[in-house]
């Protein structure tokens, strides 16, 4: 009888853990990280964006051109900010830290560019 009652314990505590295992793995962890940005107008907001939107992990991401700081929200289970920075940085684009790959920044529209690297004055083009 005693055999049986262990059992049942035993049974409950293994259901218990296998459910909270299992909805954790359904809810996955999210977090947020705010990375600076080198944009410069609406193209680059799409830009950076659109590049987020194709990284694993990345469940949004929100660029602020007045503050050049996007929002991003992320699966931790799935990537981590410097993965983040790295995509921002693979679309030609500084990251905090992380310079923009120069091929993607020289690729990038003449609007997109720093001030300082522009061909020409598009001043007032999207910004």
């Amino acid at each position: 009888m005693r055999t049986m009652k262990k059992l049942k314990v035993l049974l409950a505590v293994a259901i218990a853990v296998l459910t909270a295992v299992n909805v954790q793995a359904q809810n996955p962890k999210n977090a947020e990280v705010k990375i600076k940005v080198s944009s410069q107008c609406n193209e680059c907001k799409e830009t950076i964006e659109r590049a987020l939107a194709f990284e694993k992990g990345v469940v949004k991401s929100d660029l602020d051109l007045e503050t050049n700081v996007v929002t991003v929200v992320y699966k931790t289970a799935r990537t981590a900010p410097d993965k983040i920075r790295t995509a921002i940085s693979k679309a030609g684009y500084d990251a905090d830290d992380v310079p923009a790959d120069a091929k993607a920044y020289k690729n990038l529209s003449d609007c997109c560019k720093k001030p300082e690297d522009r061909e020409s004055d598009h001043s007032g083009h999207g910004h």
